[in-house]
């Protein structure tokens, strides 16, 4: 049997990785924790549930994320899940500004972190273990409280857009 996984491994343009791989839809998050200086969180695509017993999550910054760098000296975060419809936050959440909550109401979770408005569900989490990911950190986190919203539907990000294309878009 012959195939692609025979011989050297092929080097892979990383653009025709993003492509493809931006086939597979994907919620979006806002990872979030509260400072003495203030609220902080950015926005973080690669999530996913782990584990029912004990309940885990996992995730994966950039390393050159620098909020990561603060959430995880803190421990502790809240992981949103974005609704339709919030794309601005998204967004927002996703560049270097100096301010990412202006504009943005939040109430305290259970363990103190931002749980943003409007969003589909939240993740009360602490940090469990963390992985080399390559250009990401792959980051475990413990589940401490959760909450969901059963009339909102998530934010989808694919194929570089937000929402899922229509065929015709194709």
């Amino acid at each position: 049997m012959t195939g692609p996984t025979e011989g050297a491994p092929r080097i892979v343009d990383p653009r025709v990785l993003r492509d493809v791989l931006g086939h597979f839809a994907s919620g979006v998050t806002v990872l979030t924790a509260d400072t003495a200086d203030g609220p902080i969180g950015f926005t973080c695509q690669s999530f996913s549930s782990l584990s029912l017993d004990p309940p885990l999550v996992a995730f994966a910054p950039a390393r050159t994320s620098r909020t990561w760098a603060r959430l995880r000296d803190i421990g502790r975060f809240c992981i949103n899940v974005l609704a339709e419809g919030q794309d601005a936050v998204s967004q927002n959440f996703a560049r270097s500004v100096t301010d990412k909550f202006e504009g943005v109401s939040w109430t305290p979770s259970p363990h103190g972190s931002p749980v943003l408005d409007d969003v589909v569900a939240w993740i009360d989490g602490e940090l469990w273990a963390e992985y080399d990911g390559g250009d990401h950190t792959i980051v475990v986190a413990r589940v401490l409280d959760l909450g969901a919203s059963a009339d909102r539907r998530p934010l989808l990000f694919h194929r570089g857009s937000y929402g899922l294309l229509h065929r015709s878009e194709a």
